[in-house]
């Protein structure tokens, strides 16, 4: 047996049990581990012996080689959706931090793409001590921290400069507004700290087994979703111990498991004392509605034959209007969603005018033509359950244009992430669209960064339609929200999380009365 690339203990081994005796002292491993070849190198050849100089450089894992196979300049990639490469793998385009060195300030970082967002912070965030002028409207943050009257602002804004020890993040103009503040500072600091460690961790090139989702399981496990631990070790996920790395798993779940905690069948909002359902909400979210008769139904008795064929229903329509991050998730991400309901098909219909930012390279937009007047991109192989259908355009220029109407209560469903409705540089966009997302009778629901971003969008939707909503979910905070805190490069003080908190409304239904 020939053998390729391996270390010394496993050469050790080897040749013991061959040859029957042992290796002498010198030969034995060392303290520390190394990777070697056992092939005899060849003095004569020097361009071959460089060359293998260069791919032991590169490699990082063990190869072995068997007669009559090739050698391999790499371990063969494993198949199926649990195989990776070992946690000790690294990519060559950065640097390896370790578990316990990925506090860096933000200026001061290893990674490039750190310093370089330290330097854009610091040419556009102000100082948020009460002397300056302030610049923007107050946060819910803000706004509780300090009273602005107790101080007067004489000075004018300045761009923030100091990085703070704890933190690392540059979050004021001087170390002596710095340590002015630093009562209010204090209140956030460890979450800065916790952002910081966690940008740094998800560009450490380590190994991320928590980005590792799990295949189909069968229909008599039910998922238990009552939060993120009961529904990550009932839907068979890989073990995440540590908290870190759960943070980075739920940064990318929130999405599809916001949808499905509101429309499964077990779900954890119910019309229970503090459930959050509304009357209204029973009638489209549950009971007799979406989820008997389409999201569970009932075994057909359809198989693989011809004369198993049933007829099937049509596929739930999920409209994600201003689509931005979500669009770009992986479209692994997105199936976890389609294997919560193994019986039903699903269509995820991306609209917005960002929903293809920074994405040209991967699916370029295709020409507007007669057939495809919009220059929708599809995706229809993502799984014999899932297609995905992204439209870079408002979604009230194809609402009037009719490309998706008949809408049915049964079948439809509008998701709003983080859609912005309250806010002063987003409300002129959803003015004209609310009243026709109104008229379909279709359950919306919306999320939003913060207590205060939610319920500033829904005292915005109060005004504009009074009272021609019916209120389905009351808001509050979202059993499946992104564990991991996201920090706001031109406000330093600004954190947020995503779908921190859910609500769901729709247009208000009338019942028709006979009179003689």
């Amino acid at each position: 047996m020939q053998s390729g690339f391996t270390c010394h203990a496993c050469r050790f081994q080897l040749q013991r049990a061959i040859n029957g005796n042992f290796l002498t002292v010198a030969s034995r491993s060392p303290p520390r581990r190394k990777w070697t070849s056992v092939v005899k190198r060849d003095a004569q050849r020097p361009p071959k012996f460089q060359a293998h100089k260069i791919r032991q450089q590169r490699r990082n894992v063990v190869s072995f080689t068997y007669q009559g196979q090739n050698k391999q300049d790499k371990a063969p990639e494993l198949q199926g959706s649990r195989a990776s490469t070992p946690s000790f793998t690294r990519r060559d385009d950065g640097p390896l931090l370790r578990l316990d060195d990925l506090f860096h300030p933000f200026s001061l970082s290893p990674i490039p793409e750190i310093r370089r967002r330290a330097a854009m912070m610091k040419s556009n965030a102000y100082c948020p001590h009460s002397s300056h002028h302030q610049t923007h409207l107050p946060t819910a943050f803000q706004k509780s921290r300090t009273n602005t009257d107790e101080v007067e602002a004489g000075l004018p804004p300045a761009h923030v400069k100091f990085e703070c020890p704890d933190c690392g993040i540059p979050v004021y103009c001087c170390e002596d507004h710095w340590m002015d503040d630093f009562e209010n500072h204090i209140e956030i600091c460890d979450t800065l700290r916790q952002i910081n460690e966690d940008d740094h961790d998800i560009r450490s090139n380590r190994h991320f087994p928590e980005f590792e989702y799990p295949d189909p399981q069968i229909e008599e496990a039910l998922v238990n979703m009552t939060n993120w631990d009961t529904y990550l070790y009932s839907r068979e996920y890989h073990a995440i111990n540590e908290e870190r790395s759960l943070r980075q798993a739920t940064k990318l779940l929130t999405y599809p498991m916001t949808i499905a905690s509101v429309i499964h069948e077990l779900s954890p909002y119910n019309i229970r004392r503090g459930g959050r359902l509304t009357t209204e909400g029973l009638k489209s979210l549950s009971g007799n509605s979406a989820l008997r008769y389409m999201l569970h139904p009932p075994k057909s008795g359809g198989g693989i034959h011809v004369k198993d064929l049933r007829q099937s229903p049509p596929p739930m329509r999920i409209f994600i209007l201003g689509a931005r991050a979500e669009s770009s998730l992986p479209r692994e991400v997105w199936i976890q969603l389609a294997y919560l309901f193994p019986r039903v098909k699903f269509h995820l219909i991306l609209i917005g005018p960002e929903s293809m930012m920074n994405r040209d390279s991967e699916l370029p937009l295709p020409e507007r033509t007669p057939r495809n007047p919009f220059g929708a991109v599809i995706e229809g192989r993502i799984s014999f359950q899932l297609k995905i259908s992204t439209f870079v355009e408002y979604y009230h220029t194809l609402h009037t244009a009719g490309l998706f109407q008949p809408f049915d209560p049964y079948f439809d469903c509008f998701v709003l992430f983080h859609p912005g409705l309250g806010h002063p540089a987003s409300a002129h966009e959803w003015e004209s669209t609310l009243p026709q997302l109104l008229e379909t009778k279709v359950p919306i629901l919306c999320t939003g960064y913060t207590e205060w971003d939610m319920n500033r969008d829904r005292q915005w939707v109060e005004e504009k339609v009074g009272g021609e909503i019916d209120l389905l979910m009351e808001p509050g905070e979202n059993k499946f929200r992104s564990l991991r805190w996201d920090l706001n490069d031109v406000d330093p003080s600004d954190i947020s999380c995503g779908n921190w908190g859910v609500w769901a409304f729709r247009g208000k239904r009338y019942e028709t009365t006979m009179k003689e």
